[in-house]
């Protein structure tokens, strides 16, 4: 393999047009002072980018780029490189014609890995250069199908019955961490050791928990039966089939999560709530683990908390036009109450640290009470709810007022304390966000009131009340259609389809001069890349801003659906509404819409 100098990288990239002379010349001088290759000096600016680069090199080293981005490589080609060598290299191979082998590599000075497959293999490799996404992507493919690992293990969990469980070892590479704190080795006995120490067993957990982790999972489920064990994952809001297990390995299964957890292995009669987290290079994720006594055995839900999760905006949360001016509005307000309201699972959380994020600066102090604390934030003095040392919601939100804060954030207002608490919190010159269990907003305000807040106080606290639910994203590959005679006659008794045009119209979503007839929507098309049409998730919101009007019927302890109607007069979107904006977006199908906000 060749190497590339720098002289001939500066040439070409000048003659390319990739890059002016001036910004050349400034990454000369980072790279010198920092001791630093020119490249990666060059793509740390994000002057060009990293497949630009790649196939100049290979244009100058006359070696061919290849993309294998949508490659599908046959697992015997694939397996002549060993996975720890492919990951450690950035190297892969993808093709073979006879005793000739294509691999992809980032590096073209890497003649140490392409003489020690030549040796290896006894093939004559032909080197190809591509970017890490390529890399990436060929590497996944060394994962086993969840089937195919099962299969394996189940296999020898057989062979091994009525054997000693050997020494424990994880295969997720990770480091597992119990919710003491501690590695559970130290905390295990012998007698868990044998109930949840056998190794088949621990390879089965690890493998169900990396392949949930590996799909975007937000939850695991597992399920006992008569007959057999159910493994689903929920992705993307929907739970689908993983793996039915033999009904003989429940019990350890059972009994390796609750050693996970920290949990009683010897308790079968009575619900448990344990957590753990997991540890890699790549990823840190926290598991929230419940149990509950079925008929069959022990049901087993885990969530998922991406600890690392990257920052989110709240337009990429799916907030657009009047909506996001709103909350915009209640955020910049110093005090007073901003509440997010929606059922379990649709992204509560999520929105609020991301308001918080936008209003974390150095002048404020931000104190939070949750349970459990779901996202790390710099900055932020976090606390976790521990009921069963008197540490609620409303202790907690007790002593974080004697701790001179400006923003408080309670992670969920489930009673009557905690509700009296945090309105008079926003009473006495602070800024509370905050949860409700509440299925739109208007619906927050008659539920603070059966709570037992004065409904003058919370016509003078409440800045926003924002409602959400999450609907699946459409695959860039996409249907178009248009309504039938049929459907819009359906729609029009269930909905005012007028209301709902202008809406669209508004928020430009549709030309002026649409008509139902006219509007383009989309369906899920499947791919083998997205094999649901379908691939993450978006909100739909509606946002009720605590105006004069709004104040006056709370007061009056008017009804909810009075409370909408004077809303949707003053120009709210309702979150029907804004399904069918995103719907005509092409963000989503109306069948999604449909079936997030039918109540």
């Amino acid at each position: 393999m060749l190497k590339v100098e720098d002289q001939q990288l500066k040439a070409f990239l000048l003659d390319s047009g990739l890059i002016k002379k001036k910004q050349l010349e400034e990454a000369e001088v980072i790279s010198k002072k920092l001791k630093k290759n020119l490249s990666d000096v060059i793509l740390d600016q994000k002057i060009v980018t990293e497949e630009e680069l790649i196939k100049l090199k290979a244009y100058i080293l006359g070696i061919p780029f290849v993309n294998l981005a949508k490659e599908n490589v046959p697992p015997e080609v694939l397996k002549i490189i060993p996975e720890p060598i492919a990951k450690k290299n950035s190297i892969v191979a993808f093709k073979k014609h006879g005793m000739d082998l294509e691999v992809a590599m980032t590096d073209p000075e890497d003649v140490q890995t392409i003489e020690f497959i030549h040796k290896q293999s006894n093939l004559n490799i032909l080197p190809r250069l591509t970017d890490s996404k390529s890399i990436k992507t060929v590497l996944n493919q060394y994962k086993k199908s969840i089937e195919e690992e099962f299969e394996g293990l189940i296999k020898t969990k057989e062979d091994e019955e009525g054997k000693e469980g050997e020494k424990e070892e994880d295969t997720l590479k990770g480091k597992i961490i119990t919710d003491s704190g501690k590695d559970n080795e130290e905390e295990n006995n012998e007698d868990l050791q044998k109930a949840a120490g056998d190794l088949p067993v621990i390879k089965i957990v690890d493998t169900i928990l990396s392949h949930a982790i590996d799909q975007g999972g937000s939850d695991i489920h597992i399920e006992p039966t008569e007959k057999d064990v159910i493994v689903r994952y929920r992705i993307d809001g929907v739970l689908h089939d993983a793996m039915v297990l033999p009904k003989k390995l429940q019990s350890g299964v059972v009994a390796r999560i609750k050693v996970l957890s920290n949990l009683k292995l010897d308790e079968h009669r009575l619900p448990q709530d344990g957590r753990f987290k997991i540890e890699t290079e790549d990823y840190k994720i926290s598991f929230r683990v419940s149990l509950l006594p079925v008929y069959d055995g022990e049901k087993i839900v885990m969530r998922l908390l991406k600890e690392d999760t990257a920052k989110h905006s709240l337009d990429s949360l799916g907030l657009l036009g009047e909506a996001l001016e709103r909350v915009h509005r209640a955020l910049k307000k110093p005090v007073g109450m901003f509440l997010v309201t929606g059922p379990t699972g649709s992204g509560k959380t999520t929105t609020l640290y991301t308001a918080m994020d936008i209003i974390n600066t150095q002048e404020v102090n931000i104190s939070t009470i949750e349970d459990p604390i779901e996202y790390r934030m710099p900055r932020v003095n976090q606390t976790q709810v521990k009921s069963s040392i008197g540490m609620t919601f409303a202790a907690g939100l007790r002593a974080l007022l004697r701790q001179d804060p400006n923003i408080i954030m309670v992670g969920e207002i489930r009673d009557g304390e905690t509700a009296s608490l945090a309105v008079n919190a926003a009473l006495t010159g602070h800024l509370v966000l905050s949860t409700l269990h509440t299925n739109s907003s208007a619906g927050a305000l008659p539920r603070l009131i059966d709570m037992g807040v004065e409904p003058f106080l919370i016509a003078s606290t409440v800045n926003a009340i924002l409602a959400q639910r999450l609907v699946r994203k459409l695959c860039e590959k996409k249907e178009e259609y248009v309504l039938t005679d049929d459907q819009i006659k359906s729609f029009s008794e269930q909905f005012d389809l007028d209301r709902i045009l202008k809406v669209m119209i508004r928020d430009k979503a549709v030309d002026p001069k649409s008509t139902w007839k006219t509007i383009k929507f989309y369906k899920a098309s499947p791919t083998k890349d997205c094999p649901s049409g379908y691939k993450g998730r978006v909100g739909i919101y509606e946002v009720l801003e605590m105006t004069e009007k709004i104040r006056e019927l709370t007061v009056k302890r008017e009804s909810q659906d009075e409370i909408v109607r004077a809303a949707e007069e003053e120009g709210m979107t309702t979150m029907l509404e804004d399904g069918f904006v995103k719907a005509a977006l092409g963000y989503t199908t109306l069948e999604e819409v449909l079936r997030v906000t039918k109540e």
